[in-house]
């Protein structure tokens, strides 16, 4: 349900398209927030990891040899003789001899990613921390290597020509559980910090540093609660609140469009060439509410001719999946103009990009939002929700699925908020459409020792787009936050809007050049020009 953003590095398409169940397609536009730095993952191994000594590793995009193994632990803690499962981690060591007694343990979002496919991308973010502390990454229960509980099915070329409002959502949870060979209701949130504490004890790290990204957030805000004697620091990255239902996000989503549209008005040369952008959105959106377009299009990965049913929720679903990752929201207005005009190859390029590229294992995600977020909706969260088209498609989609899953509902005190004096530090990023501002201060209410800072350039994601991840090297580095001033923050890294598909920035033309104006090439996802001309 929370997910984070795509390294500014590209990704390619083969990374990041894989099999796509009919469940994951309705997920996938359902989804919160994700962390997507890099999609890495296990190379080889110097030896089986999971020995009882340490075993090495590789990851992808990191060369260095890696400490990595797994602790086995009851599947269901209350039968400790039943079922075990193996919970898999990796180290990053210290690039110089540092505190040794600590780690920084990175929390991955989701929920249902896994934090060892994002190695090279932690590492890169926390370089600075990485000088003097091992980076700790563990794959959460259902996720990654440790007992992932997912669901396969078709792949994207299929996924074209769908039509989701022909799913039959219970059917397809059904046939998802049915497949999976775990008990769900043992892998919520509080099952996992149990797993993040026995690896602590179990790699001897007497002090942790926290960072959670999204889902991760409320990882951090657990371990706050449960084990606040192991933790030095905290940081929470685009903050999902202890208060807050994930479900009743319906309005942060309507915000991210509404942020869009205002920043491409606002922009001299978006505003010019997309000067009807917020009615070219409303228009596509109520003809597809009203039936799908069939069309034929090039397929994003293959180049061939193939069928596209354009529904309401890819368009939509694309559209906010986008929102999350700076050099691809720069390309929506484009976007959405030629779909306007019944073009939509370029809605069918980020469809592609988005889709599945969040590397969620469906079936954990499940386990967690069933057990911690649906049952505790208030009717006026309902009734909200429902007026907007994301949280009335949730509503909906949860509504019949948690019926299948079967969660037991976490106790009342669950959404408590966390009240510590552990120096924290909290981000959050104006245009973030899945975690709003509001949501960092919501979490702030009864942390005595905490500064929350709003990056205004930022998405999903802060450390990761801006000088985040100097602010909380600071703070790892000092173990307060005392000093840490977020004005650098406020460094303008916006990204200026493509034009077309290959252009930032209209420049004049030559003397012996016919049209008035020409384009400037610019790469994918490089951008040219000053964002407030």
């Amino acid at each position: 349900m929370f997910h984070g953003k795509p390294h500014e590095s590209e990704i390619s398409m083969a990374d990041t398209i894989t099999t796509t169940s009919p469940l994951k397609l309705l997920m996938s536009m359902i989804m919160i927030g994700f962390l997507l730095m890099s999609q890495s993952t296990f190379a080889k191994q110097d030896s089986k990891i999971g020995e009882s000594e340490a075993s090495h590793c590789y990851v992808d995009d990191l060369s260095e040899r890696l400490e990595c193994g797994f602790i086995t632990v009851p599947e269901d803690r209350t039968k400790p003789d039943g079922k075990q499962i193996d919970i898999h981690y990796v180290v990053l060591p210290a690039i110089k001899n540092g505190a040794n007694s600590e780690a920084f343990l990175a929390i991955a979002g989701g929920p249902g990613q896994s934090a060892i496919d994002n190695a090279a991308g932690f590492s890169r973010m926390f370089s600075k921390v990485r000088q003097k502390r091992d980076i700790l990454l563990i794959d959460q229960r259902g996720t990654g290597r440790s007992n992932v509980l997912n669901c396969e099915g078709e792949g994207f070329e299929g996924a074209l020509s769908i039509n989701e409002a022909d799913f039959d959502v219970a059917k397809e949870t059904q046939a998802c559980l049915d497949t999976l060979d775990a008990d769900v209701t043992q892998y919520g949130s509080l099952s996992a910090l149990e797993d993040f504490e026995a690896v602590r004890q179990h790699l001897g790290y007497q002090k942790l540093h926290l960072y959670g990204i999204s889902y991760g957030t409320r990882m951090a805000q657990l371990y706050m609660r449960h084990y606040p004697q192991v933790l030095s620091t905290v940081t929470i990255d685009g903050v999902v609140p202890m208060q807050q239902s994930v479900l009743a996000i319906g309005n942060a989503i309507n915000r991210g469009f509404e942020l869009l549209i205002q920043d491409c008005d606002e922009n001299k040369l978006c505003g010019a060439q997309f000067p009807h952008l917020k009615e070219d959105l409303h228009k596509v959106d109520a003809e597809l509410a009203l039936q799908p377009a069939i069309s034929q299009v090039n397929d994003p990965l293959t180049g061939e001719s193939t069928q596209l049913t354009m529904t309401r929720s890819k368009f939509m679903g694309a559209i906010r999946m986008a929102l999350y990752m700076p050099n691809v929201r720069a390309l929506l207005p484009h976007a959405i103009s030629e779909a306007a005009k019944e073009n939509f190859q370029p809605i069918m390029g980020l469809y592609a990009l988005t889709i599945d590229s969040t590397g969620i294992a469906m079936g954990m995600h499940a386990s967690v939002v069933c057990g911690e977020d649906w049952q505790r909706l208030t009717q006026e969260e309902r009734d909200a929700a429902n007026q907007t088209y994301f949280g009335q498609e949730m509503i909906t989609n949860f509504e019949k699925s948690c019926a299948i899953w079967n969660m037991p509902a976490v106790d009342s005190s669950f959404s408590a908020p966390i009240s510590s004096n552990i120096p924290t530090l909290a981000l959050s990023g104006q245009i973030d459409p899945a975690t709003p501002p509001s949501w960092g201060e919501l979490a702030m209410e009864k942390l005595t020792n905490a500064k929350h800072f709003i990056a205004p350039y930022a998405t999903h994601g802060v450390a990761n787009q801006s000088c985040g991840n100097d602010l909380i090297a600071l703070l790892v580095d000092t173990g307060s936050v005392k000093e840490i001033d977020g004005e650098c923050l406020n460094k303008d890294v916006s990204r200026n809007f493509y034009l077309n598909a290959s252009t930032v920035e209209a420049i004049p033309a030559k003397p012996d050049t016919p049209t008035e104006t020409k384009q400037a090439d610019a790469p994918h996802g490089v951008e040219q020009g000053d964002s407030h001309d």
